[in-house]
């Protein structure tokens, strides 16, 4: 299958994007997200365009989104007001901690990866290894030093691909008893410097602005 992978989305392409998002990440968020259409709605309205990258087929279909995060802004953001939104305000005061634990730290030298989502139909076509490569030649284009993700031990098939892209294994979080609410035990930090003169060759995708 043919694919663009292009910077942006548009409104209407909200609930999409906001549906493969929940598909990949629900496992690790549905008991502090959940339930589904309140999480749906609140990640469509928090979703922040000039941080995604979207891979669409020949006929515009959204088929993946890496997001990412950097000193400017995130692809997911949205404060306790925005929370309360969605969630109500009593729900909020045990959310929001939980919320914050998963937050991850952010160095000006580095693209943080915000969530790599790919959908059903569109697996096993090298689409998340070409979201990867368009994450690293962003971080290029920013002048930012390396591309930093997260990966949950739950997820061996993610770990792999990141691998074989060049990340290598920084550290490891256990988050102890909180595995019971987040459903994975630990998490490995992962690192890829990148270089300004060196683009990646996408293939048969492209990256071009929406």
């Amino acid at each position: 299958m043919e694919f663009t992978i292009s910077e942006g989305f548009e409104d209407h392409e909200r609930p999409v994007i906001a549906a493969l998002y929940w598909e990949a990440f629900s496992a690790k968020l549905g008991r502090v997200m959940g339930p589904e259409h309140k999480a749906l709605r609140f990640i469509a309205t928090q979703l922040d365009p000039k941080f995604a990258l979207v891979a669409r087929n020949a006929d515009g279909d959204v088929l993946g989104v890496a997001g990412y995060k950097t000193s400017q802004g995130a692809l997911i953001g949205g404060g306790l007001a925005d929370l309360a939104r969605a969630y109500g305000w009593l729900s909020v005061l045990w959310r929001a901690p939980l919320v914050a634990l998963v937050e991850r730290d952010l160095a000006d030298d580095v693209l943080l990866m915000d969530g790599i989502c790919v959908g059903s139909a569109a697996r096993g076509m090298g689409l998340g290894s070409a979201l990867l490569d368009a994450i690293k030649d962003t971080a290029r284009a920013l002048g930012l030093a390396a591309v930093r993700l997260d990966v949950i031990d739950t997820n061996p098939r993610a770990k792999a691909l990141y691998e074989r892209k060049g990340f290598v294994a920084i550290g490891e979080e256990d988050i102890g008893p909180l595995r019971w609410v987040f459903g994975f035990r630990a998490s490995t930090k992962m690192r890829c410097d990148v270089t300004p003169d060196a683009p990646t060759a996408h293939g048969h995708s492209r990256l071009n602005s929406a």
